[in-house]
């Protein structure tokens, strides 16, 4: 069974989504990838539950 929710479950998806592009303004492409690294590091420590990031990692992959 998937425990991985792919449907719609960030609220205000779209000021998400500026706060990301903001948070990214300034830093060189290398300084960028470090960032989303950390990002995912903490999110992915956050959900902690290995079955859902090995969706999370299938789903990347086949998207």
């Amino acid at each position: 069974m998937s425990k991985l929710n792919t449907h719609k479950n960030i609220s205000s998806p779209d000021d998400f989504y500026a706060e990301l592009l903001a948070a990214h303004e300034g830093l060189s492409k290398d300084e960028s990838d470090a960032f989303n690294a950390r990002l995912i590091l903490i999110l992915a420590n956050h959900i902690g539950e290995r079955e859902t990031l090995s969706e999370a990692l299938e789903a990347a992959a086949n998207t």
